[in-house]
């Protein structure tokens, strides 16, 4: 029996964390990137990657210099853990690297596409309405929540 399932990616985990250490430092911090991989265990050089895709993304700036460093670009409250992770790995949700819109099925599978629309819907909400303030603050929406206490979220069926 294999663990495969929905996985997020060692990168865009690294990009959220990141992020998240961006968030609680504050608007007006700035972290170096040595800094940010020694509080989350990040390899550096995979780090600084991740970071040039967030600045291009435009979910951090970054300055030169002794005093440089990384920051968010706006608003921790304004920044969803989705946003965080489509800069880092692309879509949510794909299927064999297409989006669901982009596929057909015929016969007995035709009902399929809806399925995986309604799936890439459902990570969308709860990946597009958690913000990095929430996690960083440990306040994750309740509706979050309810669904994480579900005995049966993270066992195997």
């Amino acid at each position: 029996m294999n663990n495969r399932g929905m996985r997020i990616s060692a990168r865009a985990d690294y990009a959220v964390r990141a992020a998240l250490e961006l968030a609680a430092a504050g608007s007006e911090a700035s972290l170096k990137a040595e800094a940010i991989a020694a509080a989350q265990g990040i390899p550096h050089k995979f780090l600084e990657g991740i970071l040039g895709d967030l600045r291009r993304g435009g979910l951090v700036v970054s300055r030169r210099g002794g005093q440089g460093g990384y920051r968010l670009a706006r608003a921790a409250e304004s920044i969803a853990i989705a946003d965080v992770i489509r800069v880092a790995d692309g879509p949510l949700v794909s299927v064999r690297g297409v989006r669901p819109p982009e596929l057909s099925y015929c016969g007995p599978a035709e009902s399929l596409l809806p399925l995986w629309i309604a799936v890439r819907a459902n990570v969308r909400k709860v990946l597009g309405e958690v913000t990095l303030a929430h996690v960083a603050a440990a306040k994750l929406p309740d509706e979050i929540l309810s669904l994480a206490e579900d005995p049966e979220a993270w066992t195997n069926p």
